[in-house]
């Protein structure tokens, strides 16, 4: 995937990049890069920033100057925060406790990324975390677990990893539907009874709370764009989709 910025309006821009499994195949990644005010940004996740990508954001955010936080939502998206904190000396650096652990050499903030002290501090965004599913799993490849957040101004979902989308244009978005569930969610699944209905809950509030959503911003997939009404049965569509495998988990 190239990388690219996109301009979601209403100071919301998705930034798409690249992730190569092996050195070969492209899964695709993204940061975002959210306006609070004239001379304030926040980044959500981290991906080093290159070429003209790059001189757009610097030249949005004063040379970076006017970035006050990164915010890293996916426990297991540790690959370019090095990078960001780089680029980036002055923000406030978040994460979960993994990031901390993974990257103890950088200067985290003692606010945990999913802590209602940092949703506090940006009330232009909702966040939340999944529920039923472990935020970091004990499995190092179950990556289902994340923190969402909502941009309800440009109407932008920002997702790693637990909802996804087939990349644009390619093959596979002819086969897949154009919003699924994480296969991992059924492995990620809390060790409780009633853990894939407390998932179930949790997806259902969400297509109701951020039923607004136009621009689905997920990482290792793609933006899809939804008119107004369709991003709600899409979602539900999905979750009826995957229903069958968690509850068989159980």
């Amino acid at each position: 995937m190239a990388h690219t910025i996109i301009n979601l309006g209403q100071g919301f821009w998705n930034i798409r990049g690249a992730l190569r499994i092996g050195g070969l195949i492209d899964v695709g990644t993204h940061c975002s890069l959210v306006q609070l005010t004239k001379d304030r940004f926040i980044f959500l996740d981290s991906y080093e920033l290159s070429g003209s990508v790059r001189e757009q954001v610097m030249t949005l955010t004063h040379q970076g100057q006017t970035v006050e936080a990164i915010l890293n939502l996916h426990p297991f998206h540790t690959l370019h925060c090095e990078a960001m904190a780089r680029d980036f000396p002055q923000a406030t650096l978040y994460g979960s406790l993994r990031h901390q652990q993974k990257l103890p050499q950088l200067a985290w903030s003692p606010d945990r990324v999913e802590s209602e002290a940092v949703a506090a501090r940006y009330p232009e965004l909702e966040f939340s975390l999944t529920k039923g599913i472990d935020y970091i799993s004990a499995k190092p490849g179950v990556h289902a677990g994340s923190l969402l957040a909502y941009h309800p101004a440009s109407k932008s979902l920002h997702v790693d990893d637990t909802f996804a989308a087939p990349p644009q244009g390619g093959l596979l978005e002819k086969f897949l539907p154009e919003i699924f569930i994480s296969p991992a969610t059924r492995w990620a699944l809390k060790p409780e009874a009633n853990a894939a209905e407390t998932y179930c809950q949790w997806v259902q509030q969400l297509a109701d709370q951020w039923q607004d959503t136009q621009n689905f911003c997920a990482a290792h997939s793609d933006l899809v764009q939804f008119k107004a009404g369709e991003f709600k049965p899409a979602l539900l569509a999905a979750l009826e989709r995957a229903r069958p495998k968690l509850q068989t988990t159980q």
